[in-house]
């Protein structure tokens, strides 16, 4: 073990004299630059950032004059010199520290701004070879990153354009001098992105062998699935929607959201949908030419199961549709955009949460992580079904009759609904409106008579309707009890040893069967 010397504590507040600039991406740069030159600091600067800050009239002392050696190899050693780290490294209180760069003629360096070679934007997409993605890796910057963030205790660093305006505004505020929290958190970002970027690296050449996660921490949460629970939320959910009205989203609001986002994203290009959600799985979802009938669809799916759900929209929530969700306490509502007095009214009830979205979850390139015992299950994330067009080119109909384009339609949209149901999911839809939905049971069976039960209590007709099913009948018996609920075109992904024998069955029922090549089970 190392030992550590008794040294006195750091001073809270240390002045900013001098300053190492060198960044990739140079947002806000001159800015901050400019400023520290008007608060009379020496500004040290590299290659492009330097020849940035003299065009824009700053006095610059470049790396290589301060160590004595130019760049070299192409750019690839310019800062890895005592002249710069032991400027960076040394204790300001140690005797013994100060003496050795008394000797060497090194002056210490009290602020250093560098951001990375984007090696993650380098390595993404096809062509990627290992010439590139090598001179992609930044040593220099995260050499000098994690010198500045270890001695923090006399140091500040900043590894993002996002750190300038608190750097700014607490210099003003303390004459020219950056706190000891704030060198802290500036210290612990830096850490942060040093171990995002080396797990970057390290992900493209193990490729499977070991899996990376690091995301920064957005929120804490009051609890998690049950009050007993802490809870937190990681990474970025900026980019996908925004909270317009209500309380902060909770662990369960958060998963529900998701899996909003996830099924909505499947009808981009319908006609006004609305979808209804509770516990992560659709109690309804209905298809129309207007948002209010397509909310009427959904409810009417399931009247008892809507109270305290969630709703989603494709299109941008009208006054008349809002007034029908109001008709019961709905905990999240949920659009592209609220037309004009929509928010005003929505808002009178402080309970509700309110959310814009941003952009389709179809977008979001993460991959799909569950823990188990010991470990992480890693997998890609089921993508979007594309356009009708394309699911339809990928279908393959099986049985002697042909579905009818109404079918055609239902069919679609049977398959896009199921495919955001829990298994097992039987899914009965009859012109553009699920009018049944079995989730999450042990057996297919008992999803279909759930769903079926569940569309009587509403009194809908099942006569003449579709049905589709997550994964493959692995008898007949399932497409048997969906024909007798009504069921003329059925929709699942095939593949079962039974097949030939299910596709008899549908044939001797008169039902016109499609199988699309791939399942979509949601445990």
């Amino acid at each position: 073990m190392i030992s550590v010397k008794n040294l006195p504590p750091p001073s809270d507040f240390y002045p900013i004299r001098r300053a190492l600039l060198s960044v990739f991406d140079k947002t806000g740069i001159v800015e901050l630059a400019r400023f520290l030159h008007d608060q009379g600091v020496e500004l040290i600067s590299t290659g492009g950032t330097s020849k940035a800050l003299v065009e824009a009239g700053l006095p610059v002392v470049s790396v290589d004059s301060l160590t004595g050696y130019p760049e070299i190899l192409g750019g690839r050693v310019k800062t890895l010199h005592p002249a710069v780290h032991g400027g960076l490294l040394a204790r300001r209180v140690d005797p013994e520290d100060l003496e050795e760069l008394r000797i060497q003629g090194i002056q210490t360096i009290d602020l250093v701004v560098v951001n990375l070679y984007p090696f993650a934007e380098a390595t993404k997409g096809d062509g990627v070879t290992d010439a590139i993605a090598i001179e992609n890796i930044d040593i220099g910057g995260p050499t000098m990153l994690r010198a500045a963030a270890k001695n923090y205790f006399y140091v500040a660093v900043a590894c993002s354009a996002s750190a300038y305006p608190e750097i700014i505004s607490e210099m003003q505020q303390m004459g020219g001098s950056l706190s000891l929290a704030t060198r802290r958190r500036l210290a612990t970002q830096v850490f942060s992105h040093t171990a995002s970027y080396d797990a970057a690296v390290t992900r493209y050449f193990t490729a499977t062998d070991q899996f990376y996660v690091s995301a920064p921490l957005q929120q804490s949460l009051r609890y998690g699935e049950n009050p007993h629970q802490s809870a937190q939320l990681f990474g970025d959910t900026a980019p996908f929607f925004e909270t317009l009205h209500g309380k902060e989203l909770s662990f369960n609001n958060l998963l529900d959201v998701h899996a909003a986002l996830t099924l909505i994203s499947e009808f981009e290009e319908a006609e006004p949908t609305v979808a209804i959600l509770k516990h992560t799985n659709p109690c309804g979802v209905g298809t129309a030419s207007s948002l209010e009938q397509a909310y009427r669809k959904a409810f009417s799916t399931d009247v008892q199961s809507p109270f305290g759900g969630i709703v989603v929209v494709n299109r941008p929530l009208d006054l008349v549709t809002a007034k029908a969700i109001d008709e019961i306490f709905t905990e999240i509502i949920l659009a592209p955009a609220f037309e004009n007095g929509v928010l005003e009214y929505l808002s009178e009830k402080k309970n509700r949460r309110l959310i814009r979205t941003l952009a389709s979850a179809s977008t979001d390139v993460t991959k799909d992580v569950r823990s188990v015992v010991g470990g992480y299950l890693v997998q890609e994330r089921d993508p979007a079904l594309g356009s009708s067009a394309e699911l339809r080119a990928r279908c393959t109909v099986v049985t002697s009759r042909q579905p009818t384009e109404m079918e055609w339609r239902d069919l679609d949209f049977a398959w896009r609904v199921a495919k955001n149901v829990k298994s097992n999911a039987i899914v009965y839809v009859k012109n553009g409106q699920t009018i049944g939905v079995g989730a999450g049971q042990m057996s297919r069976i008992d999803s279909s008579e759930i769903a079926a039960s569940k569309g009587a209590k509403s009194n809908l007709d099942f006569q003449d309707c579709v049905v589709a099913s997550d994964a493959f009948f692995p008898f007949a018996d399932g497409l048997l009890e969906a024909a007798k609920n009504g069921a003329k075109a059925a929709i699942q992904p095939g593949g079962s040893i039974r097949d030939e024998e299910v596709i008899a069955a549908a044939n001797e029922n008169g039902i016109a069967m499609v199988f699309t090549g791939n399942r979509h089970f949601r445990h």
